[in-house]
């Protein structure tokens, strides 16, 4: 009977060590899980600044690209019409290409309507500019250019901010 008793205060101790091993690496399994949580979220963290910064820059383009944003951004009126044609395309362009990478942070939708106000902006110059007299001014055309904007829901721009604000509430919500 004693040898009995022995035996199963072995047993005992031998049941604790090993309840107390898998308490052990249960624990260690929760903490690496919890590591890799945290660093999902931190991931996640990044990667909803990025797409608030790109929208913080394209809004910034969206600003910009304004027609009345941009002829008041143009220095020099003393050129020619096709002078200031030949600025204000290349202006939108430029600004263009600087933000297109800021398209893989934000919807298709809101980049073909940052595309868009891109496009109709160029057609809207080339067709006003198209209208005047071979001797026109850059005065000219910057009137030409501010009175078709006064025009109502003639810039586009307003409806690229509200799509970008409408991404940006997505985000944030």
């Amino acid at each position: 009977m004693v040898l009995l008793e022995f035996k199963f205060q072995y047993v005992e101790v031998a049941v604790m060590i090993v309840y107390f091993a898998l308490l052990g690496m249960l624990l260690l399994e929760f903490r690496s899980m919890k590591e890799k949580i945290k660093e999902r979220l931190d991931i996640n963290n990044e990667g909803i600044k990025l797409k608030l910064q790109a929208i913080e820059r394209l809004t910034l383009f969206a600003e910009r690209s304004g027609l009345q944003n941009l002829v008041s951004r143009v220095d020099n009126l003393q050129v020619s019409a096709s002078g200031l044609h030949h600025t204000l395309v290349e202006t939108l362009r430029s600004e263009y290409e600087y933000n297109i990478t800021q398209q893989i942070y934000v919807s298709p939708e809101v980049w073909n309507a940052v595309t868009r106000l891109k496009d109709q902006n160029i057609y809207i110059i080339n067709q006003l500019s198209l209208g005047l007299p071979p001797h026109a001014t850059a005065v000219d055309l910057s009137k030409r250019i501010l009175e078709y904007s006064m025009n109502q829901n003639a810039e586009l721009n307003r409806v690229v901010l509200d799509a970008l604000q409408f991404e940006a509430k997505k985000i944030l919500d």
